[in-house]
Parts: C-alpha cells; sequence; structure tokens
C-alpha cells in the first residue's frame, strides 16, 4: 500500500469511495423505488444524493486508515517520508519563534504550559512571542501584569519571551500571525503557531522541526491534535470520541493526499518565507474578511508548489475543548460561517485540483447539516401522507444502519484498533474500561448530533437571507455550569422542532416515530443534555470512575499517585504536558 505512487493512491482510493457511494445509493433506491415515486420521496433521495458523498469518503478513508494503522509497523513514517529522514535526536539547526495568538485568554491557564515547553526547547534556537489582540483595558492590563510574572518566574528563559500586542485586530488570527511575520519575525526561519489552549511537548516540537530539516520543500507540518485532560464532562466525552475519528480518518487521508495536506491552523510548524509570500489574506470580493484562514493558507501553499503535511501522531501535541455545549455550538457556526466563504475562493489563480478538493471538503462538512434536517422533514412528511406504507422494512433498516456505520466509520475504526492493540488498549485502562468509555460516548453523540446538526441547519438556511455572520470573538475556555433556564433559552427551538415531527407522525403513522427516533430522539433531549453534559457533579462522577479518560489524564493520576506516594514528595504533583 505505501509503495504505491501518489497517483495510483488516489485513483485506489476515489474507486473505494465511489464503489461505497454507488452501494449506499442503491440501497436508497431499492427502499424508495419499489411502489412508485411520491413528491417526498423524490426529495428524500436528492438529500441521500447530498449525503451520501459525505458517508462514503468518511467510511474510505477510515478503512484505508485502519489498513494502514494495523497493517503497517510506523503508520506515520509509512505517509510521511521526511519522518523517515528526520533525526528529531540532532540538534535543531533552524530558529523557531514560538508563537501564541490570544484573545482576551486567561493568561494563568495560557502560560503554564508555555513554560514547560520552552525550558525544554533549545535556548539558542528558539524563542516565545506572545500575540495579543485584547482590545479591553482591564484585559491588556492584566496580560501585561501576567507577562511579567512570567518572565519573573523564568529568568533563565526571559531574554527569549516577547510581548507584542496590536491595537487593532484587522484580519482577526490571520492577520495577527502575518503583523507578526512581517514585522518582528526576523532572524526566523520557522514558526511554530499555537492557540491559546495548545500545549506541546518539546519532543513533539523537536521531531516536527525534524521533519522541516529534513525536507526543506515543505511549508506546514502538524501532527494530530487531541483533547488536554478535560474535568468537565462535555469535553470529555467529545474528545474521546473525536480522538479515535482523527486517528483512523487522518492516517488514510494523509496516505492518497500526501504532500497536499491541511492545515488546522495552530500546533503546526510553518516555513515562513513560504508563508509569508503566499498567505497574505486580502479581504473577498464583498469586502468581508476570511473567517476559516487555514484550509485557504494550505491551498495557496498547494498552488505555490510548496507541500503542507499532517503526521498522524497523537502524542504531544494538545488542545481544549469547548467546556459545554452552548460554547460548542458557538464554534461550530463560527466554523460554519467560514468555511460557506469557500464558495467565492474555488478559482483563485494556480489552484490545484487538490486544492479545490480541500475547500469543497470544508464546505461539504457543514452542508450536510441542511440535508439531514431535509431527510426528517421530508421522510416524517412522506410516512403521514401514506407514502412509506409499501417502503421494504428490511431494506430500511439496511439503509439505516449503511448510513450510521459509513458516517460514524473514522470512529468505529479508531475504537476497533484500539480492542486490537493490547498495548494501546493499556494505555486507556484496558479493554474494559476504554469499552466503557465507548459506551458512554455512543450515547452522548446519539444525543449531541442531531443538536449540533439543526443548529447548523438553521444557521446555514439563515446565511444566504442575511443571517447572522461570526466572527472570531473572545472564547469562553472555563469549565461552568448551564442553568435550566439558559439552556431552554438556547435550545426551545430544537426541541420544538423535534416535538412536532414526532407529534405528526404519532397522530399519522405511530409506527413511523419508532423509525425516527434515531435521530429526532436527540432533539427531545437537548435541554437536560445541556444541563446534564455541564454538571459539575455529573463532570466529578465520570471523572472518579475514569469513564471516557484519555491516555494523558491516565498518565497525569499516575504520576501524581507516585509523587504523593514518593518520600519527602507527599502532596507534590507533575503535569506530563
Amino acid at each position: 500500500m505505501t509503495d504505491l505512487p501518489v497517483p495510483a493512491r488516489r485513483a485506489l482510493f476515489a474507486g473505494f469511495a465511489l464503489l461505497l457511494l454507488v452501494l449506499l445509493m442503491t440501497l436508497a433506491w431499492r427502499v424508495l423505488a419499489p411502489a412508485g415515486w411520491t413528491a417526498w420521496e423524490g426529495l428524500i433521495l436528492l438529500c441521500l444524493l447530498g449525503i451520501a458523498p459525505w458517508s462514503a469518503l468518511s467510511a474510505a478513508n477510515a478503512l484505508a486508515g485502519l489498513a494502514l494503522l494495523l497493517g503497517t509497523r510506523d503508520p506515520p513514517a509509512a505517509v510521511l517520508p521526511a519522518l523517515r529522514r528526520a533525526d528529531p535526536a540532532a540538534p535543531p539547526t533552524l530558529n523557531t519563534a514560538v508563537a501564541v495568538c490570544i484573545r482576551n485568554e486567561d493568561m494563568r491557564a495560557v502560560l503554564p504550559p508555555l513554560g514547560t515547553l520552552l525550558a525544554g526547547l533549545p535556548r539558542e534556537r528558539f524563542s516565545l512571542w506572545i500575540l495579543s489582540d485584547t482590545q479591553d483595558g482591564a484585559a491588556i492590563a492584566a496580560e501585561e501584569a501576567a507577562m511579567a510574572a512570567f518572565r519573573a518566574a523564568h529568568p533563565a528563559e526571559a531574554a527569549r519571551i516577547h510581548y507584542r500586542r496590536r491595537t487593532a485586530n484587522t484580519g482577526f488570527k490571520a492577520g495577527n500571525v502575518m503583523d507578526f511575520l512581517d514585522n518582528h519575525a526576523a532572524g526566523q526561519d520557522l514558526m511554530l503557531c499555537l492557540d491559546a489552549d495548545s500545549a506541546m511537548t518539546p519532543a513533539s516540537v523537536l521531531r516536527l522541526v525534524a521533519c522541516m530539516q529534513a525536507d526543506p520543500g515543505l511549508a506546514i507540518v502538524q501532527q494530530l491534535i487531541v483533547g488536554r485532560p478535560a474535568t468537565a464532562a462535555f469535553p470529555r466525552l467529545f474528545q474521546f470520541g473525536m480522538r479515535a475519528g482523527m486517528r483512523a480518518w487522518a492516517t488514510g487521508q494523509a496516505w492518497w493526499q500526501a504532500d497536499e495536506g491541511p492545515y488546522w491552523g495552530h500546533n503546526a510548524v510553518i516555513r515562513i518565507a513560504p508563508f509569508r509570500a503566499h498567505c497574505r489574506l486580502g479581504p473577498l470580493a464583498d469586502g468581508s474578511r476570511i473567517l476559516s484562514h487555514d484550509q485557504v493558507e494550505a491551498v495557496r501553499l498547494h498552488a505555490a508548489g510548496w507541500k503542507v503535511c499532517c503526521l498522524p501522531l497523537e502524542e504531544g501535541s494538545m488542545e481544549g475543548n469547548p467546556p459545554a455545549l452552548p460554547e460548542f455550538l458557538a464554534r461550530d457556526l463560527r466554523w460554519a460561517a467560514g468555511n460557506m466563504q469557500y464558495w467565492a475562493l474555488f478559482n483563485l489563480p494556480g489552484m490545484t485540483a487538490m486544492g479545490r478538493w480541500q475547500l469543497l471538503q470544508a464546505i461539504l462538512l457543514f452542508l450536510g447539516g441542511p440535508l439531514w434536517v431535509g431527510l426528517l422533514v421530508f421522510g416524517a412528511l412522506n410516512a403521514a401522507t401514506g407514502g412509506a406504507e409499501a417502503t421494504p422494512r428490511g431494506e430500511l433498516l439496511a439503509l439505516m444502519l449503511a448510513t450510521w456505520l459509513m458516517h460514524y466509520a473514522p470512529r468505529l475504526a479508531g475504537y476497533l484498533e484500539v480492542l486490537l492493540r493490547p498495548a494501546l488498549a493499556a494505555r486507556y485502562g484496558g479493554r474494559r474500561a476504554f469499552l466503557r468509555g465507548v459506551a458512554a460516548e455512543t450515547a452522548f453523540t446519539a444525543v449531541l448530533d442531531p443538536v449540533s446538526t439543526l443548529n447548523k441547519a438553521r444557521f446555514l438556511l439563515a446565511l444566504p437571507f442575511g443571517g447572522r455572520r461570526e466572527v472570531w470573538a473572545p472564547q469562553n475556555r472555563a469549565d461552568r455550569g448551564v442553568g435550566w433556564a439558559d439552556a431552554a433559552r438556547l435550545l426551545w427551538m430544537h426541541t420544538a422542532f423535534g416535538a412536532a415531527v414526532f407529534g405528526l407522525l404519532l397522530a399519522t403513522n405511530p409506527a413511523a416515530a419508532l423509525w425516527a427516533l434515531p435521530w429526532a430522539g436527540g432533539l427531545l433531549l437537548a435541554i437536560p443534555f445541556c444541563v446534564v453534559t455541564a454538571s459539575p457533579r455529573v463532570s466529578i462522577w465520570l471523572g472518579a470512575r475514569r469513564i471516557a479518560a484519555t491516555p494523558e489524564e491516565l498518565a497525569e493520576a499516575d504520576v501524581a499517585a507516585t509523587a504523593t506516594d514518593s518520600p519527602g514528595r507527599a502532596g507534590v504533583q507533575e503535569c506530563t504536558w
């Protein structure tokens, strides 16, 4: 598999994905066509035609990734040739600026991981830059005080710790980075771009820098980014499943995309010269700024002949996830608004076919929202008007199962890999502990996905008519509870929509309500789900039983237990990241 040239890999992958797409649509035809067509069934088929490509892509990536994860000795090296040539133990020869973009952040959470990172990197080659876009006066004063205290606490590193604040946040984060490169990056060859909630180990940074040194044509290289150990229930359950899915997806994708890969905006090492030359983002034709800058920067580098690669390796690269459902939904809408701008960017000069595919894939990620909602609505109306009476139940069940398996194939492949590899399962506390996490995460996702999908659908359907457009706003990253009244204000429409679908089916075709339960049932639970997954009591309960614990959390707990048991070190705890 890894010996095939890249064009052959892409052809093989495209053929496999197309086969899965044909199988899915054949099932759909067998469900909808036997007794002729109603208008609702025609609309259902159109929705499935829009949904099926993403489902087939997910399954093809997952199966390719799983084959590599289980069938090769070193999957990261198999998909990133620069890693095979790199020597992380060799002293770095390139100067790297560790650039951290912040805006109205709690510096008590931002700075500690950076101190640990900086102390583990060679002093003569690495410097730290805090790039602030904060505009609020009180927050500015707090930032400046925190930076002074940080320098004082790290006197040996003070000379290479820098703080720069812009007076206007033109261009949002992309503008912040480019301002730094234009005005402050003299003498730097590389930039390690981090977000405020990023945490990386020195070993992971040195590995990425070594890849850059091994391949002068590499413009961006980044690892997988996993969730930092979380105490709140929502991020704990969310990142448990996301991690498994990303490992299989990214490994498969890296195999066929090769050096025309994606960029996720942070926890990446960037070669400054090509990035500064090709990734300057001006306004769109309507005057608006590009919000989701990362994919655009990647495809511009592709077009200029530079490599952008993903190293599908988990260790040492982390980020924080939204602490509760409201923050998660707000983040989704920011990303949706940014990704929908890509429609205007398909004709950028010099775009490669893979670059256009990257933008289309980012659009498809969110465009499925309205299509899933349409599928539910048209299916309910078809059942309510008698159009589903002749639907073959066996084929319908097969279609639903196939769609579910393909849609969640990356996550299922990641789970299967852990269960088949005892050493990996041991990092999660063993197979039994891991399966408890899988069960909890599956129940969590069964409710989260319908709520998130409807939220995206509402936003995207309103966007062409002047609906609210998201900008890069300060984010809450701190754990918090959500009250019932706040949850109801946010999610009453989701609940009402689910109740309307069930009410219609119960009144006209009660048997069909059972078929709608897997999707619409999550909407009825939206408000209690929001409250429960933000509850400190539930969070403590999950943490005490280590349900959905990540390897980093368990390793951290082991270090703490060892430190407590060691003579003369009672109560001392060390953070592994």
